[in-house]
């Protein structure tokens, strides 16, 4: 007897098991055992199945949940602290005049400036030479000092002309803030320090300190009546006055004068003379304004307002039922989302002390929970009033300690923060998965021992079969021949003969 035989890898154990096609029995053994394994793990399997099902769902929709938060979450820190709520804006009636920004320590005035000079940087110019590059100056050491800070420079055969004395300048290891340049004119050239820092305290000297005078054409030493070098331009402080006050600054950027302000000074204020008698001249002022900045203010409660009904309809879409397809959400009832919504609508209920003027609830900002959806709709135009007329109300109400950001912050930090609950979920889900993947492992090798079981029992029937049907092929046989041969000497008895 010969039959068929393939050996193939069942399950994830990768146990071999022997099929075969009946030869003697003409069944479909694989067929049959194959229906048969399935239907002996069917129950289990679809319990399987269905589980992990629902378990990956879960894990989803709570991914879907816990996303929705951290969306909500992220809008949250602009309202928590009233100061940074609205922030403020800082216009200047007369933009050559200044620039202004304003961070969220300002506070909401308007103010004259009037600039009366800009700070400048010291700016020192030698006497006209022939020629920068050939013309010797002399050689020695020449000492520059900037404010507090000096360097030395030698000068010797090989760097003596101003380009020469110029590149030392510039290359010095520690150059104290000075720029060399050379400016060729009709009268020749000339050396060029300028001070990269504003402020009459950064006023540039130079000395020669070797005690030789080979680079005295240099020198400008003003404090001991030395002054070869021109002060093309002296070191200044700007000065300007605020509401008539004078104030000074090193630099044309000026953060000291009002909290919270930088000023970028950019030119003097045009000067105007009086008729009185005598005659006086002052700057003209300029106006500078600055206010609360409402509109970034509306646009971050209303991306607020946006993340929270993402919130609520992720819950509403979750834990709900669609009649029309008769489809339950994957969280169907789920006491964690139902807890969080209604923990939710406490604090959106949050009213504040109404003894004084101002927005005291989210409809004062013009939101209203609409009946159907759950969600908040808005209307602009209430809140930019609110905004308008009592911006502080607003801040208490959504940030501070009691604020309906700081509120809900908290809320969401019990959820989704290091051993929140939203984190034991998580950990009892993947713990489910886990034993469902060991469950489907057991099962699909014992599904693979019983179908092996059931291949070899098929295959010792067919044999059975085959052997059978062989030794009925030889008793047909033999039997086909003991009644030829009766038939045969029957005839030869009876005399009976043919030629």
């Amino acid at each position: 007897m010969s039959s068929s035989v393939s050996s193939t890898a069942s399950g994830s154990t990768g146990a071999a098991l022997i099929t075969s096609t009946g030869v003697g029995s003409g069944l479909d053994i694989g067929a049959i055992v194959s229906e048969l394994t399935t239907a002996e793990g069917s129950a289990q399997q679809t319990q399987i199945t269905n589980q992990q099902t629902s378990l990956n769902a879960q894990v989803s929709a709570f991914g879907t949940f816990t996303s929705a938060l951290a969306t909500l979450q992220a809008t949250l820190s602009t309202l928590e602290v009233p100061s940074e709520l609205a922030g403020f804006s800082a216009t200047v009636g007369d933009p050559t005049i200044a620039t202004v920004t304003a961070d969220s320590t300002a506070a909401a005035g308007t103010y004259s400036l009037a600039v009366q000079n800009l700070a400048a940087s010291s700016v020192l110019t030698s006497a006209p030479v022939a020629n920068p590059t050939s013309t010797a100056i002399g050689t020695g050491t020449l000492k520059i000092v900037v404010g507090g800070a000096s360097e030395s420079i030698n000068i010797d055969s090989t760097n003596n002309t101003l380009s020469g004395i110029a590149g030392a300048i510039n290359s010095a290891a520690n150059n104290p803030g000075v720029t060399a340049s050379i400016i060729t004119t009709t009268d020749g050239a000339r050396l060029v320090l300028s001070g990269t820092a504003t402020g009459a305290a950064n006023a540039i000297t130079t000395t020669e300190t070797d005690g030789g005078t080979g680079l005295s054409s240099l020198v400008y030493d003003p404090a001991n009546g030395v002054t070869n070098l021109s002060d093309t331009t002296p070191a200044a402080d700007a000065n300007f006055t605020i509401n008539g006050y004078p104030a000074t600054s090193s630099s044309n950027v000026v953060t000291t004068a009002l909290t919270g302000v930088s000023i970028n000074l950019l030119k003097a204020s045009a000067a105007t003379t009086s008729t009185a008698s005598p005659p006086v001249t002052s700057s003209t002022p300029t106006t500078l304004t600055i206010a609360p900045n409402t509109a970034n203010a509306a646009t971050s409660i209303g991306t607020f307002v946006s993340a929270l009904n993402g919130v609520l309809t992720a819950i509403q879409t979750l834990t709900g039922y669609d009649s029309t397809t008769q489809t339950a959400g994957a969280l169907n009832g789920n006491p964690t989302l139902q807890a969080f919504q209604n923990q939710l609508s406490t604090i959106l209920d949050t009213v504040t002390s109404s003894s004084s003027s101002g927005s005291h609830s989210l409809s004062d900002l013009g939101y209203l929970e609409d009946a159907t959806s759950g969600t908040y709709t808005n209307n602009s135009t209430t809140l930019t009033n609110a905004l308008t007329s009592n911006l502080a109300s607003v801040q208490k109400l959504l940030g501070g300690s009691t604020g309906i950001a700081t509120q809900i912050d908290k809320l969401i930090n019990g959820y989704t923060g290091p051993g929140g609950l939203m984190s034991t979920i998580t950990q009892g889900l993947k713990t489910g998965l886990a034993t469902a993947a060991t469950q489907q492992t057991n099962l699909t090798a014992q599904l693979a021992i019983y179908s092996a079981t059931l291949t070899t029992q098929y295959n010792a029937m067919d044999n059975a079969v085959a052997a059978l049907k062989q030794t009925e092929t030889y008793l047909t046989a033999e039997f086909n021949s003991s009644s030829s041969s009766s038939s045969s000497t029957s005839s030869l008895s009876s005399g009976t003969t043919s030629t």
